[in-house]
């Protein structure tokens, strides 16, 4: 109540898609449902114990699969063990223990579907001003909402988390903006063509015979230095330092490197090619900040810019020693519910190990997979070779550490590096967007 002298918006986040109906699993198994009629994309396997097609037996310990499921219009924001999301809300690659009735009956999952509420580039700030944020004890879908990229019509399914900042809770697929950037008030970026037109990025889809040879497509820039920037494709620049882009239709580039493969137990045996559409794209670090400039490893460049949509950014990384200004190390601490990092005497990092848990019993790296949160294994390419999908995440942040070298998070199966270990920029890892200017 009140009175108001000027123009109130109101906006109404969109509930989730109406319940279609529980799906039957196979004893031993568990199985993922897309959980719609219409529009999606996409398949997924039944989930077995391990490689030789062990069962999964009531209270075992299972990772589950990354989502291979996309659908137009709509973010995904995990699973539930209901089709109408009442019961429990899992992220797309957290681990749990198998309820009863799993053994005799398997366990059927849904995909839990977020129609858009509007634009990243416009409306994030008042959608994510009506969300509750996290709670690592209690799990809702208070806490998620879903916005649409206006640069190229992706639809991700983003969450206050338990720091209170909006995260996009699905890693950045954006391959381009150049149709749907003419005017240059869509994308963050900078620059003009610069020698090769231009550095390692985005490339071409992988195919099962990618390789650092391969002729393929890298990403580059143009545009003004005036805060805009178009996304192109283009044939230019050193094969080996160009990232493949990652889609639902695509299969493992070889059996060393699966992508359905989670902890080393969760592999999908009847062959079927799961869990890729939410591994997203990989990008080099000037790839991600938009930077035209890449010519070599040792470059340094300003980090003022992103690919993120307009209005959102890349989370700022640690140092040497824990920054209290890095918003991964800062969200690490808010999901182990403010307990400080472990020191590495010899290195100089602050981790979080297993001997660490949180109010829900669960360790960090439990912790960033559960939902909402959704940090997923997305792996990562270094020289056109893909590499630990399905077992670690690479997230590249804003932060040098010098001219070769910028931090990352590092999500492990056991530890998680928030935002203080540190790689070559020319290394392909995903990319979540944090709300900021």
């Amino acid at each position: 109540g009140g009175t108001y002298t000027n123009t109130v918006n109101f906006y109404a986040v969109a509930n989730p898609e109406p319940p279609l109906g529980p799906v039957a699993c196979e004893a031993g198994k568990i199985c993922y449902n897309v959980n719609s009629s219409t529009s999606a994309e996409g398949t997924m396997g039944k989930q077995e114990l391990d490689d030789n097609s062990n069962a999964i037996a009531d209270g075992s310990t299972v990772t589950l699969l990354a989502s291979n499921f996309s659908r137009a219009g709509y973010g995904f924001a995990g699973w539930s063990d209901t089709y109408d999301y009442t019961g429990n809300l899992y992220g797309p690659q957290e681990t749990i223990t198998a309820p009863n009735g799993t053994a005799s009956n398997g366990l059927s999952l849904y995909a839990i579907w977020i129609r858009s509420a509007g634009s990243m580039q416009t409306d994030a700030t008042s959608i994510c001003s009506g969300l509750t944020a996290a709670s690592n004890t209690t799990k809702t879908l208070n806490s998620v909402s879903a916005l649409t990229d206006q640069r190229d019509g992706n639809t991700y399914a983003i969450a206050k988390l338990a720091d209170g900042n909006c995260w996009m809770i699905e890693n950045l697929r954006l391959e381009s903006t150049a149709e749907h950037n003419s005017d240059g008030t869509l994308a963050q970026g900078y620059g003009t063509s610069a020698t090769y037109g231009n550095f390692g990025g985005l490339a071409t889809a992988e195919s099962t015979n990618f390789s650092n040879t391969t002729t393929v497509n890298s990403l580059y820039y143009s545009g003004a230095q005036s805060g805009t920037a178009n996304i192109n494709i283009g044939t230019a620049g050193d094969p080996a330092y160009r990232i493949p882009r990652y889609n639902n239709l695509n299969t493992p580039s070889n059996t060393n490197d699966r992508p359905d493969s989670p902890a080393s137990n969760t592999f999908t045996n009847d062959n079927t090619t799961v869990g890729m559409y939410s591994y997203g794209n990989y990008y080099t670090w000037h790839a991600t900040i938009a930077d035209t400039t890449y010519n070599g490893l040792n470059n340094t460049s300003s980090d003022t810019t992103s690919l993120c949509p307009r209005g959102w950014r890349l989370p700022h990384g640690g140092q040497t020693t824990v920054s209290t200004t890095a918003e991964f190390y800062l969200l690490s601490k808010a999901i182990m519910d403010n307990q400080e990092p472990d020191q590495d005497a010899t290195n100089g990092y602050g981790y979080y190990g297993n001997s660490v848990t949180n109010s829900a019993g669960k360790t960090a790296s439990a912790g960033f997979r559960s939902f909402p949160h959704n940090f997923i294994y997305s792996g990562g390419f270094k020289t056109s070779i893909a590499y630990s999908r399905g077992s670690y995440g690479y997230y590249w942040s804003s932060t040098v550490l010098s001219g070769r070298s910028s931090y990352y998070l590092d999500l492990g199966r056991f530890d998680v590096f928030p935002g203080n270990y540190y790689d070559n920029k020319y290394y392909g890892y995903s990319i979540r967007c944090i709300i900021g200017s």
